[in-house]
């Protein structure tokens, strides 16, 4: 199974956006993964309830998509990610830097679910101003930000991170117990989860997944002390060479 010390070496950001965060990938097919995330993030955060304060973000990788919905329901968004590069590249993004990687498609694509697509450089100025840090984070640690302690957040988000950084169902179902830590009680998780996967590749690399099915991941949600609230299932489209997972779970419960 990938370990974190591979993903610290060998994780390139810029090729994974290249790859999996455009509407549609190098070969022109749409990108049907990001774009039903994104439907499906912009449901969760419609919900009643589900807002607040603070939102964390665990796992964020180098990237922004799963805040533009939220961006709209919390004040603060704390950002959290294993892999130093992985951090460098999003606080490219977060100060405009040049080279940073260029999310207004995808900005524009969630403006237009929310009804205004004119509105995508408002929204990525909000999402700018609103993650007040981004943090190392290791969701295998009983405090996944140590040394740093973070007061817990309304919310936390995590999207395609536990099933890559979990070699098993039991270091699985413990990440989830250590990142509830992060949620105040009355709290929300919300996630994104492929499920049936073994890998992910590219730039000619190979990344592990833990092969999961919806009842796993419900059920070690719900050991970490949270109520489902909501779990839907949505096919991926088959013949991807590039995962091969089967469905994808997006999931609120309550802590």
């Amino acid at each position: 199974f990938t370990d974190a010390e591979f993903y610290q070496r060998s994780f390139d950001p810029q090729e994974y956006l290249r790859e999996f965060c455009g509407l549609s990938n190098v070969q022109g097919q749409p990108n049907t993964l990001l774009t039903q995330s994104l439907r499906s993030l912009f449901n969760m955060f419609s919900m009643d309830g589900l807002s607040g304060h603070t939102l964390i973000d665990v796992g964020c990788g180098p990237t922004i998509y799963q805040l533009l919905s939220a961006c709209e329901r919390f004040q603060e968004i704390i950002s959290l990610d294993y892999t130093d590069q992985n951090r460098r590249e999003l606080e490219k993004w977060l100060k405009n830097e040049p080279g940073a990687f260029d999310w207004s498609p995808v900005v524009k694509y969630v403006c237009e679910l929310e009804g205004d697509r004119e509105k995508w450089a408002e929204k990525e100025e909000k999402v700018r101003k609103k993650v007040k840090q981004v943090l190392k984070c290791d969701v295998t640690k009983a405090n996944p930000t140590a040394p740093v302690s973070l007061p817990p957040a309304d919310c936390i988000v995590s999207t395609l991170c536990l099933e890559a950084a979990c070699k098993d169902l039991a270091t699985f179902r413990s990440a989830l117990r250590n990142i509830s830590t992060l949620v105040k009680p009355g709290g929300h998780l919300v996630m994104v989860t492929v499920l049936q996967e073994t890998f992910y590749a590219f730039n000619k690399q190979v990344f592990s997944c833990l092969c999961l099915e919806r009842s796993m991941v419900e059920e070690a949600v719900e050991g970490a002390g949270f109520d489902v609230k909501l779990s839907e299932v949505q096919p991926c489209v088959p013949g991807d060479a590039r995962a091969d997972c089967k469905a994808v779970l997006s999931l609120v419960a309550r802590r």
